[in-house]
């Protein structure tokens, strides 16, 4: 029986019976209609996400195999430019020395070592390599690798042990780069600066760091003949750049791919890091082209042996070279070569240098540094010494070191 839900009001009057079955009938066809509606709608992104629209090959075990599509991108840069310019005038300088003892006698060679070195000019069939003279001092045959990994027997023209250069020689028929100088003055403090070597021997042969210029003009002392003793202060770029054992005599780059640098040194103490050294390009040039063309560095020289004034007891200072008491540093001259720049001036024994061509001199250092940076063979030089407790001045001429 129906009912009302409320007294209807007056006029044509509305009857909806509850429980009808034809109301649920048209409730429940307009429900599946919207629904299905949703799912078409719906139905482009959803097969978008479902594992059958991955791409998918069937290989002949019926195993389901994805393929994964792999992008290339060609990264150049300023390092990259500058490293591919370089790197294969870069090589690896093996050191090896006969292992022949008195009980064993042997003409065998055994690798004493490794370096690096640099190819900076080729002429006709020969290629020339600069390194350190540390990598290949003792060697009795020298062994250079290129880049691609080939061995080529090269000639020692000659060394240097102040500046630690040498240069060898070698076949140039497979050497197909050939470095380019830069100008180590110009270098500026924070350039960036990349280092190209063989550390820890030929297994990373090639490798580059980077970093940049910490500090130019770096005084670093060296003893060189081992007595605990500075004989000479190295000039030397700083940089941060990795430089480890095996990196010696390889390149020191500029971004434009230009050699500024032979890597020679690191600081290596348990407080220190990122201190490498390399001998600036303009200094090595000089040194390089008197090594190829005489074997050695014309040097000018007094012809004297020489003892640092710190290194003479008060006493003797006092009563033997009768020094005022101001005077507490100088150079002595110890020996006069005979018939030398400085046996010709009459120079004598216990004489003391405190002065060249006006220039102060405390130590042998300053004296070496004067003599061989700022005077060639045959200029003339003026002293300044003590004899006997009196100021006196002589001019020599010098005359070529390797001539006493």
């Amino acid at each position: 029986m129906g009912y009302y839900d409320q007294q209807p009001p007056e006029g044509p009057t509305r009857v909806v019976k509850k429980g009808s079955k034809g109301g649920y009938f048209f409730s429940g066809l307009i429900g599946v209609m919207i629904g299905a509606l949703i799912v078409w709608l719906m139905l482009p992104s959803l097969v978008g996400i479902m594992p059958g629209n991955i791409e998918s090959s069937n290989n002949d075990s019926g195993t389901l195999s994805t393929s994964t599509k792999q992008l290339t991108a060609d990264i150049t840069t300023d390092v990259t430019g500058a490293v591919e310019k370089a790197a294969n005038a870069v090589v690896g300088i093996t050191n090896i020395q006969s292992s022949s003892t008195f009980l064993s006698p042997s003409r065998d060679g055994q690798e004493a070592g490794t370096g690096s070195g640099v190819i900076y000019k080729k002429s006709g069939d020969k290629a020339y390599v600069v390194t350190n003279n540390h990598v290949i001092e003792g060697a009795n045959q020298i062994e250079v690798t290129l880049a691609d990994g080939t061995k080529i027997e090269a000639k020692l023209l000659g060394t240097d042990i102040w500046t630690d250069l040498a240069v060898l020689e070698m076949d140039a028929s497979k050497v197909s780069t050939v470095i380019e100088f830069g100008n180590s003055d110009s270098l500026k403090q924070g350039e960036t600066v990349i280092a190209i070597g063989n550390p820890l021997g030929l297994d990373f042969s090639g490798s580059v760091t980077t970093g940049v210029v910490s500090g130019k003009d770096r005084a670093i002392p060296v003893d060189l003949n081992g007595d605990n003793q500075v004989d000479w202060q190295a000039e030397v770029l700083q940089t941060d750049a990795a430089i480890n054992p095996g990196n010696s005599g390889g390149a020191l780059v500029n971004l434009a791919g230009q050699l500024i640098g032979i890597n020679s040194m690191k600081i290596s103490q348990e407080t220190v890091e990122g201190i490498g050294l390399a001998i600036p390009v303009n200094s090595a040039i000089p040194i390089i082209e008197d090594l190829e063309e005489y074997g050695e560095v014309k040097r000018p020289a007094m012809g004297v042996t020489l003892v640092d004034v710190t290194n003479v007891s008060a006493y003797h200072q006092r009563d033997t070279l009768r020094l005022p008491e101001e005077v507490t540093t100088g150079v002595v001259i110890d020996q006069v070569v005979k018939d030398s720049p400085a046996g010709i001036a009459e120079l004598k024994q216990y004489d003391v240098v405190v002065e060249m061509d006006g220039e102060k001199i405390e130590n042998m250092i300053d004296l070496r540094k004067h003599l061989y940076n700022e005077k060639e063979v045959g200029d003339n030089l003026k002293l300044k010494v003590y004899r006997q407790g009196q100021l006196m001045e002589v001019n020599l001429k010098l005359t070529d070191d390797s001539a006493l």
